[in-house]
């Protein structure tokens, strides 16, 4: 049995420190696959803990704390991007970069990371196994999980489980939410262009109408949901956009929708897209026009590992009290990149309140006045090192 007084006087003594790190992230932000001060930052911490590290996936790092006795080797994962909005609260550590804000908590994930990796490190000696860091970029663009996965994050030594967390300020400091199973939702982008032919507005018979055909092409997607998935699973279908047409007496020859398809499991979105492309060309070809879909892969499905979740959930209660699990009780169609780290390895994805209505921390993440309990910080590192722990010595 771990000691917790132990590892709570532990982290008490970096807490300061961790909170100007926050701060210092907070107030320097930087957009996903730009994250060049973040980066250099966390090389320098963890280069001043004597932490091994490397560059990976341009600005990630990941970083390696090895125990003294040979084990398994678990995973943490902390995301740096930030978002491209306007910070409007009033605090000292405001961002200082115009039309740039951590929105989303990533600079709260980072400094706990560190935390984590600072008491970590001071273990070492008592450590069977080996602990590897994961300050990863652009999780809310292009997606830094997997390219880091590509340039070999998970081998040398080989992970075997992974554990990330999110803060949430629907949940109050010291809740832990846990969804186990599905938690959020897999994305795809989809462009879907009609090609008719022009022709004069008074003689459409001369033309083939991309406008009415989009229309056609509208409604019937609608029907996907309702008579195509299983009803006991679900799937979001958003059209966001349309686009064709030069002049009122003109018959198109042109529409472009485009949008976004959100499923919970590989079946769904397999059958998701087969419809959505049959349905497009299907309408197009019988009204003589012709019908493209274009796909873009966004993340898959986040589904946590019953075994890892196990550990956040046992941990917690013996930490922060059975009063602090909060069970969540349906997936998010929100995505999130650690999907692809826990479709390679066994994971666990938890959410960290950080929420406080007495401090006034009740806004959500993606606004402008965004911010988090900083008490949260403690609660996060002090739960990461557990995780950590206690994984390697199962």
């Amino acid at each position: 049995m771990l000691d917790n007084d132990l590892l709570k006087s532990k982290v008490s003594e970096v807490e300061n420190w961790v909170i100007d790190i926050r701060r210092d992230f907070h107030q320097f932000p930087e957009l996903g696959m730009k994250e060049y001060r973040t980066r250099d930052k966390i090389i320098d911490y963890l280069n001043k803990m004597e932490i091994e590290n490397k560059i990976v996936a341009n600005t990630g790092v990941v970083a390696i704390i090895r125990g003294k006795d040979k084990g398994k080797t678990v995973g943490l994962r902390a995301d740096m991007d930030a978002l491209p909005m306007e910070d409007k609260k009033d605090v000292p550590y405001r961002s200082k970069i115009k039309g740039k804000m951590h929105a989303c908590g990533h600079d709260v994930h980072m400094a706990i990371l560190l935390g984590a990796a600072k008491i970590l490190k001071s273990m070492k000696d008592n450590i069977k196994g080996n602990i590897k860091l994961f300050f990863q970029p652009a999780e809310e663009t292009v997606g830094g999980a997997e390219p880091m996965i590509r340039e070999g994050v998970m081998e040398n030594p080989y992970v075997d489980g992974v554990f990330g967390l999110h803060v949430d300020n629907s949940l109050q400091t010291g809740q832990i939410g846990i969804k186990y199973g599905q938690m959020k939702a897999a994305s795809d982008m989809i462009k879907i262009i009609i090609h008719g032919k022009n022709s004069h507005g008074a003689y459409p018979q001369n033309g083939i109408d991309a406008i009415a055909i989009a229309g056609q092409v509208i409604v019937a997607l609608q029907t996907t949901i309702s008579r195509n998935i299983d009803p006991r699973s679900s799937a979001v279908l958003t059209l966001g956009t349309i686009q064709g047409g030069y002049g009122r007496n003109i018959i198109a020859d042109k529409v472009e929708i485009e949008g976004i398809i959100r499923t919970l499991n590989k079946e769904s979105r397999r059958l998701m897209l087969n419809r959505v492309q049959s349905i497009v060309e299907g309408i197009s070809k019988s009204m003589e026009g012709l019908g493209e879909l274009i796909r873009t892969e966004g993340y898959p499905a986040l589904i946590n590992d019953d075994n890892m979740l196990n550990i956040v959930k046992q941990n917690a209660k013996e930490l922060f009290g059975n009063d602090s699990i909060y069970k969540i009780p349906y997936p998010s169609y929100g995505v999130e990149d650690f999907a692809y780290f826990a479709e390679t390895r066994p994971a666990a994805f938890f959410q960290l309140g950080s929420g406080n209505m007495n401090k006034g921390i009740i806004h959500t993440g993606h606004t402008s006045l965004f911010d988090i309990d900083e008490d949260c910080l403690s609660t996060g590192i002090l739960l990461q090192v557990k995780n950590a722990l206690e994984f390697l010595n199962k």
